[in-house]
């Protein structure tokens, strides 16, 4: 009993004693260095993409309007074609001898009209002078009547043969680039209800982009643009629409909304909404598909901070905070949308306030540090939400 009545003191005297130097370690510590940025506010503008296809100002689609055999392609595949050059030739002879038994029907009405107007000059006179009847110079009009008629109605017939002939022969209804054949010279084009499509010429000095946005986003946006003092139709009319291509690049020219379509789709819930593009280089080709980078909204004094001083935990966003005296703080933040490098921070902190940068790991609630104030360049060129 002794022995452990002398052992509890020692044990109680050495664990005072090494708290007390742990304690007093601990104050010698330096602080530690870490780099902060401080929280600065300014206009955000948000982006938003959505994924569109390609199609030319114009894509007149190329058919046969009389059946018949092709015989002859004018033109090289995939090259500029002008408005009205010859594209096609279909057999002729068919319609050929239509429009020769047409004329020889004009002619035969042409001698009969000429009689029926010989006979009535002929009667005319006899009748003024009784020497016919009535009846005989009533025949004699109706007779010259009925023959201007008929030259009316062969005419009509041949101007009707001349227009098929016409269709024998296909050119291009504008200027523009056309693209690979579907019919070769032998096959028989033109046959109804389906007639195949021969080919197809596209405008592109300026092309369209059509891409979908979501009933929801179309909310907010027709809300967002009611609310301000431009209308929604002035800022349509605005090019400030980007181009994001396929191999990650921005288009050259920017385009603008000239399109919304009328209804949502009831099956997908979206609506389509087209925009405008020139393209003087001719870069961009209908099928292509590409992002449309739209600004669906400016966020006013909007805070900026680099992700990676950012902390998710279980969905819950939080930072450190360099306040007072230097001591570190855990503030738990709301995060808005993803900008390159930046996030956008809704709730939870101020402008000026020092937000630990690096040396995250070091840190921790109440330590006193020493900062170094990092410079932050929150102006994004190209700003990316996400």
């Amino acid at each position: 009993m002794k022995t452990i009545k002398l052992i509890l003191p020692c044990v109680l005297f050495l664990l005072l004693f090494s708290c007390s130097k742990k304690d007093e370690l601990q104050a010698q510590a330096p602080a530690p260095q870490i780099t902060v940025v401080v929280a600065q506010a300014k206009d955000v503008p948000i982006f938003q993409e959505f994924v569109g296809q390609i199609y030319g100002f114009k894509d007149i689609a190329i058919r046969a309007r009389v059946e018949g055999f092709l015989e002859g392609i004018h033109f090289e595949e995939g090259s500029r074609v002008e408005k009205g050059t010859l594209l096609y030739t279909l057999e002729s002879q068919p319609f050929e001898a239509d429009v020769a038994a047409k004329m020889s029907r004009v002619a035969e009405a042409n001698t009969m009209l000429a009689k029926a107007k010989s006979d009535l000059d002929r009667i005319e006179p006899l009748a003024k002078e009784k020497a016919v009847s009535e009846s005989d110079l009533d025949s004699a009009v109706a007779q010259y009547e009925a023959s201007i008629e008929s030259m009316k109605a062969a005419k009509a017939n041949l101007r009707a043969s001349n227009i098929q002939l016409g269709y024998t022969k296909i050119y291009s209804p504008i200027t523009g680039i056309i693209g690979k054949t579907n019919a070769k010279v032998g096959d028989f084009v033109g046959r109804s209800p389906n007639p195949v499509i021969l080919n197809t010429v596209s405008r592109i000095d300026t092309v369209l982009v059509e891409f979908f946005i979501t009933e929801t986003q179309y909310l907010q946006l027709a809300r967002q643009f009611s609310s301000e003092v431009e209308s929604a139709v002035q800022r349509t009319r605005k090019e400030n629409l980007e181009l994001i291509l396929a191999d990650g690049s921005f288009y050259d020219h920017k385009g603008k909304v000239n399109f919304v379509d009328r209804d949502v789709d009831p099956t997908t819930g979206a609506i389509l909404v087209q925009a405008s593009f020139p393209n003087p280089q001719e870069l961009l080709r209908p099928g292509q598909f590409a992002k449309v980078k739209a600004l669906v909204k400016v966020v006013k004094d909007g805070i900026l901070i680099p992700q990676r001083c950012v902390m998710e935990l279980q969905g819950t966003y939080s930072v450190y905070v360099v306040g007072d005296g230097d001591k570190v703080q855990t503030r738990g933040v709301k995060a808005g949308a993803k900008i390159k490098q930046f996030w956008l921070i809704t709730e939870g902190l101020k402008p000026g306030e020092r937000i630990v940068y690096e040396g995250l790991q070091r840190v921790k609630e109440g330590v006193v540090v020493k900062p170094t104030v990092k410079e932050m360049d929150s102006t994004v060129q190209k700003q990316e939400s996400i």
